[in-house]
């Protein structure tokens, strides 16, 4: 793994927001047939927490912590809360096109992207109050 810099820009946070996503448009996994091993595309669900802290040191850029993401969020620098914005907007909208096309990530759907299932529930007739009954048993 690279040795991470102290400092990165905004606009270089962008640039490498976009080759993060582009790098999980194009992923692809080994899976073993008859034939042998074969490449298969499997796009990646991006997420803003991996990008900041994992992905980033990776290729020797600091680690952005949990915190310092929130902190941005929160300041009244608005280059830093727009930045930081757009990026997650930019990685919700392609993990909903991989869910919503390649049918994966439910899971990833619900908890992250705030998805529901829909249920329709219809109620027919009287609702009567639960009655006990009695049951004697014989010996």
């Amino acid at each position: 793994m690279a040795k991470p810099s102290v400092d990165i820009s905004l606009n270089e946070l962008e640039q490498l927001a976009f080759q993060y996503i582009t790098e999980c448009v194009t992923a692809t996994k080994e899976i073993a047939t008859v034939k042998g091993a074969v490449n298969v595309k499997e796009r990646h669900l991006p997420t803003i927490q991996y990008f900041l802290r994992i992905w980033l040191p990776i290729k020797g850029k600091p680690s952005i912590a949990r915190s310092t993401y929130y902190d941005w969020l929160s300041q009244e620098d608005s280059n830093k809360s727009d930045t930081i914005k757009k990026i997650d907007d930019l990685f919700k909208a392609l993990a909903e096109d991989v869910v919503a096309n390649e049918g994966k990530g439910i899971f990833y759907a619900k908890n992250k992207l705030g998805m529901t299932d829909k249920a329709e529930t219809t109620h027919k007739g009287d609702v009567s109050p639960f009655i006990p009954i009695d049951i004697n048993v014989k010996e």
